[in-house]
């Protein structure tokens, strides 16, 4: 069975369709959460579906190996960044190439870059009167949203659409998509 860590930020809303989707599949299951949130709601999404979860800090994440030392023992076949918003440092990278994929609210390369996500890029949507968006699952490499684009897929953008209608639709997409190309992903 393949092995899933993810990493979240905060709410975890794609994080618990993760678990949800995988946890009666026979191929694959979300084995561990890591957060870098003390107070990210992911965490209590976790203990309502009995998923380990772990909170850790700025020190452990880059400062030492303590992070690393976590997944080397949970020998993650996929490592999911779902609303994780700290950069991915190049040692987890190396132990890990070709292991961790993201999730962005936008269509790649437009709107991506350090500061980019969630509302922050809903609202740049908005004010460019873009016509369309989407999401972008795309493998993680040592820059912000640049590493290769995995899937895409988009969704129109009304002028009358504020950014809380945009936010509404990207999150449909990730919960329709995002589970199905990790599963592609992982054979």
């Amino acid at each position: 069975m393949k092995r899933i860590v993810i990493f979240a930020s905060g709410g975890g809303t794609n994080a618990e369709n993760l678990i949800r989707f995988f946890h009666n599949r026979d191929n694959a299951s979300v084995i561990q959460v890591l957060t870098n949130n003390p107070h990210a709601k992911v965490l209590d999404r976790c203990k309502k579906l009995k998923v380990s979860a772990l909170s850790f800090n700025k020190i452990a994440f880059t400062g030492t190996d303590d992070v690393l030392d976590i997944l080397k023992v949970s020998q993650p076949d996929l490592i999911i960044l779902a609303g994780f918003l700290w950069k991915f440092p190049e040692k987890i990278l190396k132990h890990f190439p070709n292991k961790v994929v993201n999730v962005h609210p936008a269509l790649l390369p437009k709107f991506g870059g350090k500061g980019m996500y969630g509302m922050h890029v809903h609202e740049a949507v908005v004010k460019n009167k873009e016509k369309e968006t989407g999401i972008t699952i795309h493998y993680v490499n040592e820059h912000y949203d640049e590493g290769a684009i995995v899937f895409q897929a988009k969704c129109e953008v009304l002028p009358t659409d504020s950014a809380e209608d945009v936010a509404a639709k990207i999150h449909e997409l990730e919960m329709e998509h995002f589970p199905l190309i990790v599963e592609k992903l992982l054979k």
